[in-house]
This record gives structure tokens, sequence and C-alpha cells, in this order.
């Protein structure tokens, strides 16, 4: 993306970082997943950064799993980080970096564990996973999140029913983000997904929830010639009148594709080592 795109996604970020966390009940259920899947490591990180931490969940979790690491918190929204900066307690606090994480400014092999939830769908992804592997000490983690294709697809068919404009982002397979890992010169990704199904009253308050993260916004490279796609109000009618299709009883639905994954930047030496270090087994979890 170019630096005009990048600063759009940031103004739109900044408007909706005082209101995000009323609206964002899913970003907040994968955000305590991710963070539920650390229990499985045996990874005691010094270092730790959180990318693309937006109103600081992550932070806040991090913060109280690893009492003693440092905890950074990075995000492109400055306003955002406004409210990362309330997080953890009176006596330890993240430490904010303004910043694109596809240009972290961080020096290499200073981070013990990439924490990243929900971010990478903003951004090209393997540049993103170049800086994650340059910045990650040898036998550091990458833990991450982000949305897949079946992200919203109620409303992106419905379009697709009045015109040929992009209205719903595009989002990558797993299959293709863990190819990406190995491309990269991570080692051992493993990927998994799941299926999350939002229910609104009507279509209306499905828009609104989105407008309200941020959701809404469509990244430059994926629309078509400017001014093509705009949503005139008979067009919206139309979209309404195919959503409904989807209608059970009194509920329409709102589904999310959610990838995890993960992945280590191993030293020279036997990949195989770094897993049976780090990952605890599963019957010894309590």
């Amino acid at each position: 993306m170019s630096h005009t795109e990048k600063h759009r996604i940031q103004k739109h970020f900044d408007a909706k970082a005082i209101c995000y966390e009323s609206s964002a009940v899913l970003q907040r259920n994968v955000c305590e997943e991710l963070l539920q899947r650390l229990d499985f490591t045996r990874l005691k990180p010094s270092v730790i950064l959180d990318v693309g931490c937006g109103t600081g969940w992550g932070t806040q979790g991090l913060l109280k799993k690893y009492k003693k690491a440092k905890v950074v918190s990075l995000d492109i929204s400055a306003e955002m980080l406004k409210q990362t900066k309330n997080k953890g307690g009176l006596l330890r606090k993240p430490v904010l970096i303004c910043a694109d994480a596809e240009d972290i400014p961080l020096p290499d092999e200073s981070v013990d564990l990439v924490f990243s939830s929900l971010m990478l769908q903003w951004c090209d992804y393997i540049k993103v996973f170049a800086e994650f592997k340059r910045i990650l000490k040898p036998d550091g983690l990458l833990m991450f999140s982000t949305f897949g294709p079946d992200t919203l697809k109620e409303l992106k068919k419905s379009w697709e029913q009045v015109d040929e404009h992009a209205h719903v982002n595009d989002f990558t397979d797993m299959h293709d983000l863990g190819d990406a890992l190995i491309q990269t010169g991570l080692a051992e990704p493993v990927m998994d997904m799941d299926l999350h199904t939002l229910t609104y009253k009507n279509v209306i308050s499905v828009m609104h929830d989105l407008k309200a993260i941020g959701a809404n916004t469509i990244l430059k490279n994926q629309r078509k010639e400017a001014g093509q796609g705009l949503v005139t109000p008979g067009k919206l009618k139309r979209v309404i009148a195919y959503y409904e299709q989807y209608r059970q009883e009194d509920i329409v639905p709102a589904s999310y594709e959610v990838v995890y994954g993960h992945a280590w930047k191993t030293q020279q030496r036997a990949t195989k080592k770094s897993q049976e270090e780090f990952f605890i087994p599963v019957d010894q979890i309590k």
C-alpha cells in the first residue's frame, strides 16, 4: 500500500478508537483465545511485541500472563494507542510505538514473542512476516490471528448481486499464510481455523457494527476506479433485500472465518528440538 493509503487507514481507526470496544465483541473473543493458546508453550519471554494492539486487550492480557516481561505495544493509530496507554497497573505500563507493522522500528533479534490479533488483513502479510522474522530472537515465537476468505460472506454475496465492485475486503486463505511463513524462513508453522457467526435483528445493525470498528474500510488495491462503487439508497435497499434471504427466524447472521497461526524463528539446528523444548504436552496441562 502507498503512504497515502496507509494514512487513510490510520485516520479511519483514529476516528473509531473511542467507540471501538463497545462493538468489537468478536475481536475481543479472538484475542482471548489467542492469549489462551500461549498456555500451551513453555516460552518465558523477556520482551514481547503486541503488533496492531488496537485498544490494548492483548497488551493487558500479556501483562498479566508474563509479569516479568517488557511488553511493547505497536499500532498505526495514535488514538488506539491512547486507549492502550490506560492498560496495565499503576507501576507497570506497556511501551507504546506508533508505527507501521511493515516497518517496525526495533533492532534485529530483539523480541522473544510477537503477538498479533486480527491485524494482518490490513497489511502486506509477506512484508509483515519478514519483519517479524527479523525482530524475533532465535527460538522466538510468532502467535497471530487474522480473518479468512469466508468472513462476511453473506454481505459479500449480497453486494455481488447489486454491482461488480468490492464492498467487502478479500481475505487470505490459511494455506497461503502457512506457505508465506515458510517462504519467509519461519519454522514449524501450525495453522487452524474457527468459524464464528454473530447474529443481528436486521441487516442495518450488521453494517453499523462494521462501521463502528472500522471494518467497512475497503483497501484501495481491492477497489476499482474511484466513484464507480458508490453506495446509493437504491443499491443499499437491494443489498438488504438479498441479505434477508439468510434470515433464520428473527435473526440474520454475519459469518467470520478466524485463522490462527504460530511459527518459530529457529537456530541452526534440528527444528524438532524447539517444539520439544517449548511446547507443553497436552496431558501435562492442568
